[in-house]
């Protein structure tokens, strides 16, 4: 097996570092094994730099996944690198996606015997990068209060078993209940798919299917099969928004028929001021933004066939 580079934060606490050595022994059993610490852009880019042909094998949650494959595609290093994934977050929505175990021990057995495969990524057009989810309007609302949530209630249980992960879909049903519609265009592939006549709820462009800690926003996105999936919610009306939200915590608002679900390669959003949430990360008020998919962009350690099954 290829030599790994794990890269950690280094500001985690001491319960994350105590998991993180369990799934260091499994590794070091088979291959050689470095770790490395970093809590800045500038020491993320200089461990990045003296990591040759290493596997970069990133020990966190999604924020730590998407600093990581930011870097990497900043540095035109992307294209070449294997990445892998040992899922010490509390979402993990990234690995729930992809089939990687969230028991620390089985991921780390992935890495050592699972297959490598091409992962997609999203680009915006102003050269930030997207490995999982962006949403708009309602979803990146729902997110804004679905942190505070989440920070509240992930002191209620057991590790990563927590009430945390309710926080999305708690979010998502405040912000139904205290709705911003926006008047947008969303364009998919050059073509009109939405306008400002009728307002929207939420748009989400999903390379990955979940988010928040498991709420399926795009739930037939698949990282590796080369196309965007996009849901636009158009609620007309209080009653048919709680109905949204509704479906959105059961996994069956894309059923809805004011909800719009298509594919594509190009995503764009414009009109009047909006928020947007990305992997996790809030940035705004926009008032245009365009994405685009890059297929294959990277390649990923993923758990073979019959490891997915187990």
């Amino acid at each position: 097996m290829d030599p790994i580079l794990v890269i950690s934060n280094s500001a985690a606490g001491t319960s994350d570092e105590a998991v993180l050595e369990t799934a260091l022994a499994v590794l070091r059993q088979q291959c050689s094994v470095e770790v490395a610490g970093t809590a800045t852009s500038g020491e993320l880019d200089s461990v990045l730099h003296r990591a040759g042909s290493r596997r970069i094998v990133v020990a966190g949650g999604d924020g730590s996944l998407h600093a990581v494959i930011a870097a990497l595609h900043r540095r035109n290093e992307l294209k070449k690198a294997v990445v892998g994934l040992l899922p010490l977050g509390t979402g993990n929505d990234f690995a729930r996606g992809n089939g990687i175990p969230l028991d620390i021990e089985e991921a780390a057995r992935v890495l050592c015997s699972g297959v490598v495969r091409p992962r997609d990524l999203v680009v915006d057009d102003t050269g930030q990068v997207v490995v999982n989810n962006v949403h708009v309007g309602a979803g990146a609302q729902a997110s804004r209060i679905g942190a505070r949530v989440k920070e509240r209630l992930g002191s209620i249980g057991v590790g990563k078993v927590n009430l945390g992960r309710l926080g999305y879909p708690i979010g998502a049903l405040v912000a139904a209940l205290r709705p911003r519609t926006l008047r947008l265009t969303v364009e998919v592939d050059g073509e009109v798919v939405a306008d400002r006549d009728r307002p929207v709820l939420q748009v989400a462009v999903g390379n990955g299917a979940q988010v928040g800690g498991g709420t399926e926003l795009t739930p037939y996105a698949d990282a590796g099969d080369g196309r965007l999936d996009v849901m636009i919610s158009r609620p007309a009306g209080r009653l048919a928004m709680l109905g949204y939200a509704a479906g959105l915590v059961v996994g069956r608002h894309a059923e809805r028929t004011d909800v719009t679900y298509l594919r594509g390669s190009t995503v764009t959003v414009s009109g009047e001021k909006f928020w947007l949430s990305a992997d996790g990360e809030l940035s705004g008020p926009e008032r245009h933004r365009t994405w685009r998919l890059e297929p294959a962009a990277y390649s990923m350690v993923l758990p073979a066939e019959e490891q997915a099954d187990r």
